[in-house]
């Protein structure tokens, strides 16, 4: 078992190339294709799928924050109508509440859609080994609605690739993938941004670029033999 990273990681492309090599035993599968979410987890996903030799895209998902603490998750939304809910949210906060949440995030949802993808459409799922990457796990809420979007799609298999994140979220989302791979797992956790040297807001116009760079220079999304 290799040792875990020294941590803090100085950025984001350095946390995304100790998870690359993390991830070599998934190089040359048919059908691989890296899932970032934005945005933080672009950058990340960038140096992954570069790492694997794989084409790079991104799901869209967004925390519901609590009408009152907007950093504490109260569930997530992703593409495809895919709703994730923590089982204490309807307990504390009102219907009414919880759906204006939902409708905003929804429109900004929208909103990333088409800013990221404009006119390309997003990258089949079904029966291919699917890594869905972001830069750090807390609560696990957004990954959650995340894996659970991509199984709608029936991939062959799908993987949560984290550089970091708390122990129990990352044991709570193997209910969720055939595989969790994440390097570093301290305690405790607190928040992803700790463990990181520098950990600036990732900005629209870098996930664009991003993206731009993995299409002109990653392999194309070629599906896998028999589908």
């Amino acid at each position: 078992m290799s040792e875990a990273p020294r941590l803090p990681y100085m950025d984001r492309q350095e946390a995304g190339e100790v998870l690359a090599e993390a991830l070599q035993h998934l190089r040359g599968r048919a059908g691989l294709l890296v899932l970032a979410l934005p945005r933080g987890g672009v950058p990340v996903g960038y140096e992954v799928a570069r790492g694997l030799g794989a084409p790079l895209d991104v799901l869209i998902v967004r925390k519901l924050g609590h009408p009152q603490h907007e950093e504490y998750a109260m569930g997530a939304i992703a593409s495809g109508g895919i709703r994730v809910m923590s089982p204490e949210a309807g307990r504390y906060v009102k219907a009414a509440e919880v759906e204006r949440v939902v409708r905003r995030e929804q429109a900004e949802l929208e909103r990333r859609e088409l800013l990221y993808r404009g006119d390309v459409p997003p990258l089949a799922l079904s029966g291919r080994v699917v890594v869905l990457v972001d830069d750090g796990l807390a609560t696990g809420s957004t990954m959650r609605a995340a894996a659970r979007a991509v199984r709608q799609q029936q991939p062959a298999w799908t993987c949560i690739a984290v550089p970091v994140g708390a122990p129990e979220t990352c044991n709570a989302l193997r209910a969720e993938a055939d595989e969790v791979v994440c390097p570093a797992q301290p305690t405790p956790f607190r928040a992803v941004g700790l463990w990181y040297r520098a950990f600036p807001q990732t900005s629209d116009e870098e996930v664009r670029h991003l993206l731009d760079a993995a299409r002109d220079t990653l392999p194309a999304a070629a599906m896998p033999h028999g589908t």
